[in-house]
């Protein structure tokens, strides 16, 4: 069983050096989420402390997923966050949300950095890190989340069987971690408005 909860500026202080593990484990396995393998856990540790000001700010939206030692603790809360700060444990997953900046943007954010360490895969964590980013922007009034992801990636079979759409590809888009030109998918989601209306 795994528990997954939102994190805060002062969390991720305290859990960079872990998140920097999962990191390079992401990349090291292959997965194009913005680095070149090997990447240095001390250097990933690094960018994580960087997200800090914008998660104390709002600006950015941070949950993780770490082993639950007592199955019955998480409850089956299925993605609902979990009890308790996990400070100490490994952590298993991770997602973030930004939210649009832009006036006319509000309604929209973007999905990131969706990661889950290659020993806890197979478990259907980052169905789970999903929804519970899914339904905290349902509770912002976010109605629209958007993403790109490798062309042909294990992650394009994920975002398809939660309900999201296929807009397109970009050739050449970015590298992956061996640094070899890759395409990327684009895909949109709407989401339903907090009152249960249909999103737009």
């Amino acid at each position: 069983m795994y528990t997954v909860r939102p994190v805060t500026a002062e969390e991720l202080l305290g859990a960079a050096e872990r998140l920097g593990g999962l990191l390079a484990d992401t990349v090291d396995g292959g997965a194009s989420v913005g680095f070149l393998a090997p990447l240095d856990p001390g250097a990933a540790a690094d960018w994580w402390r960087a997200l800090a000001p914008d998660v104390g700010a709002g600006r950015l939206l941070l949950w993780v997923a770490y082993p639950e030692p007592d199955a019955e603790s998480d409850g089956g809360s299925g993605a609902d966050a979990g009890s308790g700060s996990g400070a100490g444990r490994r952590i298993a997953g991770t997602v973030q949300l930004r939210p649009a900046s832009t006036a006319n943007g509000r309604h929209r954010a973007e999905v990131a950095k969706l990661m889950v360490h290659r020993a806890d895969r197979g478990h259907g964590l980052a169905g789970r890190l999903l929804a519970a980013l899914e339904a905290a922007a349902v509770g912002r009034g976010i109605r629209t989340l958007v993403l790109d992801t490798e062309t042909d990636s294990p992650a394009e079979r994920l975002y398809a069987a939660a309900g999201w759409t296929r807009v397109g590809t970009v050739p050449d888009f970015a590298t992956d971690p061996a640094g070899a030109p890759r395409a990327t998918t684009l895909y949109y989601k709407a989401l339903p408005a907090a009152d249960g209306a249909p999103g737009c």
